[in-house]
């Protein structure tokens, strides 16, 4: 018979995941949803997919090292300790994806273990100390990386790939034999074809990536005190699932509409600078900051064009012009020449107001800094009542 407390862990087990799918579908496929590549439904089927094929094949190695590594001592880890990292872990995503603001996961659970590590003794301070260095600089690579593309090389990437949206859906299904097959629409060119293409295959990367390291998120500190590990993964793997399919259609909005308009050139470049950044983390052992460092991404591309259009509207004319409202980045032709900042037409330079939203990445920012937090002085101070610190 199952104790009620292994049955309450696998409930906030399952919480967990739920959340995890609606706080990492959001940077995996928001550029292709923003962009009008890929439907919330499609986009939560493929999350669904490839985070399970990373949390069934590399993803166990980090379950396997998640409380070794950061907690010194695994005995540590007990039904009742691990419910509550749990609890704090999934309550903590839960705050975010309400808001609609994907928070790290990899923060938030790494939070909420280093919180039972403090209040036990056993966090490994050498250990955190580099996980939180790789978090700082990420992120700032991603926007930087992001912001120096937009400002100086979109125009030119623009015409190099020429991934324009066309009138009309990009895929259609044909219905006239037995099985429905997915078509290009009327409208849609061989270069759009081939672009949508690569942003999706790169969100499904970052999906898979996302599996690797974050299903641990959700399982590990059940797998410490003698759960099966297949059983987590399938469990996991299913609450992923129903989240990416639920709550993550406000990730979505956020990510794909509400931060910066992304033409599908744009959700190529934000796609190859996050999925870049994450795998070369998760190949020295860190585990990534998947949500932070995509979203840095976005605002960095964001802002990059946005800063570009304001030296536009001020360098033009040795005057301020008024900026304008067309979506210039998507209607540049392959072939054109690429005109230098300062002397670009205005009317080929989109609007500010279009490409960065201070006040959605205000949001963004603070809640993704709120969310692990949350988690962390949480866990903290429930394992400090538990040990009897307080």
């Amino acid at each position: 018979m199952l104790e009620p407390l292994l049955i309450a862990g696998f409930v906030v087990s399952l919480f967990v995941g739920y959340n995890i799918g609606g706080a990492t579908t959001g940077p995996a496929f928001g550029p292709a949803v923003g962009s009008g590549v890929l439907s919330k439904v499609a986009a939560a089927a493929l999350m669904s997919v490839f985070f399970f094929a990373g949390a069934w094949t590399v993803g166990r190695r980090v379950v396997s090292t998640l409380g070794e590594d950061l907690v010194s001592g695994a005995s540590v880890f007990t039904l009742e300790t691990s419910a509550i990292a749990l609890f704090f872990i999934g309550g903590a995503l839960f705050v975010g994806n309400y808001a609609g603001v994907p928070a790290s996961t990899s923060m938030t659970a790494v939070g909420a273990i280093a919180g039972l590590g403090v209040a036990s003794g056993t966090l490994d301070w050498a250990v955190m100390g580099e996980i939180v260095t790789w978090w700082v600089v990420a992120p700032i690579v991603g926007f930087w990386v992001s912001g120096v593309v937009g400002r100086y090389l979109y125009p030119a990437i623009n015409r190099r790939v020429a991934v324009d949206s066309s009138e009309g859906p990009l895929l259609e299904l044909d219905r006239s034999g037995a099985v429905p097959v997915p078509r290009a629409g009327p409208n849609t060119t061989r270069r759009e074809v081939a672009g949508a293409a690569v942003v999706v295959g790169i969100g499904c990367l970052m999906a898979f990536s996302s599996g690797t390291s974050n299903i641990a998120n959700a399982i590990a500190p059940l797998f410490a005190v003698g759960v099966e590990m297949d059983l987590l993964i399938l469990l996991g793997g299913a609450a992923v699932a129903v989240g990416a399919f639920t709550i993550a259609r406000r990730t979505l909005d956020t990510l794909g509409n509400d931060i910066t308009d992304l033409p599908l050139t744009a959700a190529i470049v934000v796609a190859v600078v996050s999925s870049t950044i994450v795998v070369a983390l998760s190949a020295i052992g860190i585990p990534a900051s998947f949500v932070i460092i995509a979203t840095m991404s976005i605002v960095g591309l964001g802002w990059g064009r946005a800063t570009r259009s304001t030296t536009v509207s001020e360098g033009v004319r040795g005057e301020e012009q008024p900026a304008v409202s067309v979506g210039a980045l998507t209607a540049e032709e392959p072939g054109e020449e690429v005109p230098d900042i300062g002397e670009e037409d205005p009317e080929d330079v989109p609007e500010t107001a279009d490409l960065f939203d201070p006040s959605t990445t205000g949001r963004v920012i603070l809640m993704q800094n709120v969310v692990p937090l949350l988690s962390t002085v949480g866990a903290l101070v429930a394992f400090w009542l538990l040990f009897g610190v307080l």
